[in-house]
């Protein structure tokens, strides 16, 4: 039985400009808050955390809808284009979540 879907989108976002880590976090912070304010989604800063000049973010969200997850991460991507950094790598994946039948 379907009972849902988990959508994930993970961007590698690239600021070659930025030359500090509090420079860097003052441009990707407020582009995660600004996604956990804006849409359902669990954001994560994955990789680069030690790199002034890039990152790694992760979103996840899930729903019983498949177009709903779909159109979320969307409308996340398209936030991320516009975060003042480039993305330079992204990945959209949507998996089902099914419930095993149990033997009666």
């Amino acid at each position: 039985m379907m009972l849902g879907y988990i959508g994930t989108y993970i961007c590698r976002l690239e600021a070659p400009w930025v030359r500090s880590l509090k420079e860097k976090r003052a441009l990707i912070k407020p582009v995660t808050e600004k996604l956990k304010s804006r849409y359902p989604v669990t954001v994560a800063r994955l990789d680069g955390l030690d790199a002034h000049d890039w990152e790694v973010i992760g979103v996840v969200t899930i729903s019983n809808d498949y177009q709903w997850v779909q159109d979320t991460l969307k409308m996340v991507s398209d936030l991320m284009r516009t975060s003042g950094c480039e993305v330079t790598e992204e990945n959209t994946s949507i998996q089902p979540i099914e419930q095993e039948e149990e033997d009666e």
